[in-house]
């Protein structure tokens, strides 16, 4: 064989073995690559398991507190309602109203305390000048003693808890009475002057 035609066989298979190092690195890092894709995917996947688990824990927690929001003041109140079941049973039996109205009056007091201590507080109305913020005004009547936009009557307290209103106060709101119509005179028609001389 021509020395000529065995080069090209050599110079290939040389530069086969010069590459196969490459190859065989090439190959490793692709296989770490994908078993690190696959690590994070399953980390991937984790994670957002635990996130979901994560929001509907917070959803039902917060359903809970919504939903028992008031268990507190509930438990508060229920004194008051035990006081009350007791009047009425009383008032029922001894048919006695002066003892009625001094076991409501103190069971009113009971309650207005506890709801007081919840931050509950009314305000003042009578007297004071109507204020949109404050009050609802359900008529006005015609006064002259006091001055326009005071308040006369409470109809229905108002109430604040902590400093937010939560009901306003029904009022009655004085009103500037109408002016009173002076005398009516008539005036004269044309011929007036003549009728009277006439009958004259």
């Amino acid at each position: 064989m021509d020395e000529k035609d065995t080069q090209p066989t050599e110079n290939a298979a040389k530069e086969d073995k010069a590459t196969q190092p490459e190859t065989d690195e090439f190959t490793k890092k692709l296989a770490e690559t994908e078993q690190q894709v696959a690590q994070y995917k399953d980390l991937l996947l984790r994670k957002a398991a635990e996130f979901e688990n994560y929001k509907k824990r917070i959803e039902n927690e917060s359903a809970a507190i919504v939903r028992f929001a008031n268990e507190d003041l509930i438990t508060e109140i229920l004194p008051v309602l035990d006081d009350l079941e007791r009047s009425l049973k009383s008032a029922r039996e001894h048919k006695n109203t002066d003892v009625l109205y001094r076991g409501i009056e103190l069971i009113h007091q009971k309650l207005l305390k506890t709801l007081q201590g919840q931050g509950l507080k009314s305000f003042e109305t009578v007297g004071k000048e109507f204020d949109v913020h404050y009050h609802d005004a359900l008529m006005q009547a015609q006064r002259n003693d006091v001055p326009p936009h005071t308040i006369l009557e409470e109809v229905e307290k108002g109430y604040m808890l902590n400093d937010k209103v939560i009901r306003h106060a029904k009022v009655v709101v004085s009103a500037a009475p109408h002016e009173q119509p002076g005398p009516r005179h008539e005036e004269k028609q044309p011929g007036d002057d003549h009728q009277d001389s006439s009958k004259d």
